[in-house]
């Protein structure tokens, strides 16, 4: 995992926090929540309001910067729940800030706070500017796309692979308004970035932690990379995506260029969110104003590390579910984001995660909530409260990635054994269970129980950024295959996650063909192993035309997304066979669903031809096992109910 190269550092500071944090008040906090949202800085042009939550602080203050140099230095006076206020009077825009608490007699150091929405660089100040600053024209005619449910594709990028290489054509290679750029063409003419999204036809494209992070130096960022899972400040930007990191107002103004120009091409905006643990914990505004109280602590004081990078945050402790919560709405607010990807989402409670969908879904219907259903280790807290995988069918409206049909279609974590595109038999319960979309099927013997309420609950990959991607593992577990074979499992590994009525996923990349070199954790490593170079889209355009296809073919057919796990049960059956490597099933009695009235899907993963019994009748190729035919093409007419399928490939007929 990513995270294995950062526990170290992790650890290295608990030693260094575990006094501070036993600090016996923080047992008594409990009840002393504020009812009303907190606002760290507020400004207008008359003065400039602060609020600190530090309810076991003795005292507290706030520092205004000009630059690098203190000018001013403000008591903050105590109120109710915790809260210590104050207000400065004059225009201080283009001021810093920083709060400063006392704790059991000794004072910490400075932070911005928790809520910080505007930052310096490197994000350990808070900065004073007014919001209305940072809106793009047109900002408030924003509209996120309308997208139909059985639509959804999620596209997952990093800011900086897609537009990095040369080859993308990008006036600002690595930044935040280089995904919002239109016309970028590769060498060979053809479309990349945002014109490449839109060409693909996915719905939702998932953007990598976006939020301040603590592993880059953002006064020299291009000399280095990172994912960004070591989250600082979650309310403000990453500095390092930023044309000016040194501008606060630059960072907020190009991210939300960047949504606007995504929705304006008719893609929602989904961020990856990383509330599980935070980056180094002493530097951190958590236990910079309450030590102590937002993480797990074990009894002897030390922090527990279920997300193995030296601390859990505690989503179930009344400020952390509080904070969360309001973060999450306010990046919807503020940023018009469109959908959340939880990171480790099992180490957060049940209940939090439910009251995150219904507060969301209340600013947004149709906002899109899905995550990780397990942790890095044993979060300390009571297992069968957590957000885990297998009780995602307890949090309606949220979704979890199913490794099932991941390990099925391309083999274990560990490359240890390949799976159903490599011809290994055991992967068929499993790739069965993902292509029902994970909920109770009469005819998935599965070793693992339902997890999934409704299919689209299950979210459906074969990749993501966090291992080997497709083309390093399959060069890996099949050295002996040509390339035409290669490509022929990518296409049967993509195959299945289309055909699944769980929520397709794909990586960015994937659909080219797209090689890391053979590394499995690149999260920090250079641009060489991590950037996409736009060749591949015109040397493997026939793959490119495959996903493109896939992601069609969903929309041309509403039957692969049926939504309910009653309609699942009821339209899909499986179409018996002895081959361990095939799987074939037929989605019947469509009318009123689907423009076809029936249609039969079958796979073979095997090295032979196997041959499938399915139901007599007159049909139209979707896919002839090396391409997509959206609308049909072509009739055939299946009189015995005999259909041979060549090796490694997948088929699609549809009966009109």
């Amino acid at each position: 995992m990513k995270r294995l190269k950062r526990i170290v550092k992790g650890l290295a500071v608990v030693a260094m926090t575990a006094i501070v944090g036993c600090n016996e008040e923080v047992k008594n906090v409990k009840e002393n929540i504020p009812t009303t949202p907190i606002e760290e800085m507020s400004y207008t042009p008359e003065k400039t309001s602060f609020e600190l939550w530090a309810p076991t602080a003795e005292s507290a203050v706030v520092r205004l910067y000009n630059g690098d140099n203190l000018a001013e230095e403000v008591a903050l006076n105590k109120s109710d729940n915790g809260l210590w206020r104050a207000e400065v009077k004059g225009d201080k825009k283009g001021m810093y800030y920083a709060f400063q608490v006392t704790v059991d007699g000794k004072k910490l150091k400075e932070t911005a706070g928790i809520f910080a929405r505007a930052l310096d660089v490197n994000g350990n100040r808070g900065a004073i500017i007014d919001m209305r600053d940072t809106d793009p024209e047109g900002w408030s005619d924003d509209k996120r796309p309308a997208v139909d449910p059985t639509e959804i594709v999620i596209y997952e990028m990093h800011y900086r692979d897609m537009t990095v290489h040369e080859s993308a054509g990008s006036s600002n290679p690595g930044k935040y308004i280089a995904m919002a750029e239109r016309g970028t063409r590769s060498h060979e003419g053809l479309a990349t970035g945002i014109d490449h999204l839109r060409e693909m036809g996915v719905t939702h494209v998932h953007l990598l932690p976006t939020a301040d992070f603590g592993s880059i130096d953002e006064s020299r960022p291009t000399d280095q990379y990172n994912w960004g899972y070591e989250p600082k400040n979650y309310n403000a930007p990453e500095g390092t995506y930023s044309t000016d990191a040194a501008n606060p107002v630059a960072r907020i103004l190009e991210l939300k260029s960047l949504v606007k120009a995504m929705h304006d091409a008719g893609l929602c905006v989904v961020l990856d969110v990383v509330y599980n643990h935070t980056t180094l914990t002493e530097n951190c505004g958590f236990e910079l104003t309450v030590p102590g109280y937002f993480y797990r602590m074990r009894e002897d004081g030390t922090f527990a590390d279920g997300s193995g990078c030296g601390n859990e945050t505690a989503s179930e402790k009344p400020m952390m579910r509080k904070y969360m919560v309001e973060s999450l709405e306010y990046w919807v607010k503020e940023y018009h984001i469109d959908g959340f990807r939880f990171d480790l989402m099992a180490i957060h409670d049940i209940e939090t995660m439910n009251l995150i969908r219904e507060r969301l879904e209340a600013l947004n219907p149709d906002i899109l909530l899905y995550g990780e259903g397990w942790a890095a280790s044993a979060p300390l807290y009571d297992e069968s409260k957590l957000a885990f995988k297998r009780y995602t069918y307890q949090m309606p409206g949220v979704a979890a990635f199913s490794d099932d049909i991941r390990n099925a279609l391309r083999g274990t974590l560990d490359l240890s054994q390949g799976g159903f595109v490599h011809g290994v038999a055991g992967n068929k319960e499993a790739l069965k269970f993902g292509l029902v979309g994970g909920v109770e099927h009469p005819e998935v013997n599965h070793s693992e129980a339902a997890w999934c309420a409704e299919p689209r609950q299950h979210i459906s990959y074969v990749t993501c950024h966090d291992d080997h991607n497709l083309r390093d593992r399959l060069e890996h577990l099949s050295p002996e295959a040509t390339e035409a074979e290669l490509l022929k499992m990518a296409k049967l590994a993509h195959f299945g996650v289309f055909t699944s009525q769980g929520v397709p996923f794909i990586f960015c990349g994937e659909e080219m063909y797209r090689s890391k070199r053979g590394e499995k954790n690149t999260y920090n490593m250079p641009d060489e192993y991590n950037a996409i170079d736009w060749a591949l889209k015109s040397q493997y355009g026939d793959l490119v035309e495959f996903c493109k296809g896939l992601i069609a073919m969903r929309k041309e057919h509403p039957a692969f997304s049926l939504g309910s796990a009653e309609f699942v049960r009821k339209h899909l059956t499986f179409i018996e066979n002895n081959n361990e490597a095939a799987v074939g099933f037929v989605l019947d009695n469509l009318e009123g669903i689907d423009s076809a009235k029936r249609i039969v899907v079958l796979m073979n993963g095997s090295r032979e031809g196997v041959e499938f019994d399915i139901p007599a009748g007159r049909y139209k190729w979707i896919s002839d096992g090396d391409n997509i035919h959206p609308k049909g093409m072509g009739m055939t007419t299946i009189n015995d109910g005999k259909l041979l399928v060549s090796p490694i490939s997948g088929v699609i007929l549809a009966e009109y």
